[in-house]
């Protein structure tokens, strides 16, 4: 199953071996991965291409995803969003929908879930006929 051609996803988490794990992860399922340990590595290099999937670590230093998406959604150019949190409860949640994220996965989450995650949201639109 080659996703190359479907767009970037682009991964920012401060945790150096869980970035590396997930994205070990979907190159082995033929995702073209970016990695970012933080939210302004990530704006100083993203070229606005909202073809892809942004996977957003929620509990990082100095900018949290959170407030990232909520400074910054405009930024983003429709990509959507998928945000993984270890420590999270219903309302930071909500917000985060508010603030435009598809997807939530919670810390441990199966690879599985991820994958499938991914591949919801690297899907072509479908055509109006």
């Amino acid at each position: 199953m080659d996703q190359s051609g479907e767009g970037i996803v682009h991964i920012i988490d401060d945790d150096e071996p869980v970035r590396d794990s997930m994205k070990a992860l979907l190159e082995a399922f033929a995702f073209d991965v970016r990695d970012f340990s933080s939210c302004r590595e990530f704006l100083d290099q993203f070229d606005g291409n909202p073809r892809g999937c942004l996977v957003l670590d929620l509990h990082m230093p100095v900018m949290s995803g959170l407030e990232f998406l909520e400074r910054h959604h405009d930024d983003l150019h429709g990509l959507p969003v998928i945000m993984v949190s270890g420590r999270g409860d219903a309302a930071t949640f909500s917000r985060a929908k508010d603030a435009g994220v598809m997807a939530v996965l919670e810390k441990p989450f199966d690879e599985d879930q991820l994958i499938d995650a991914v591949n919801r949201l690297m899907a072509p639109a479908p055509s109006a006929s």
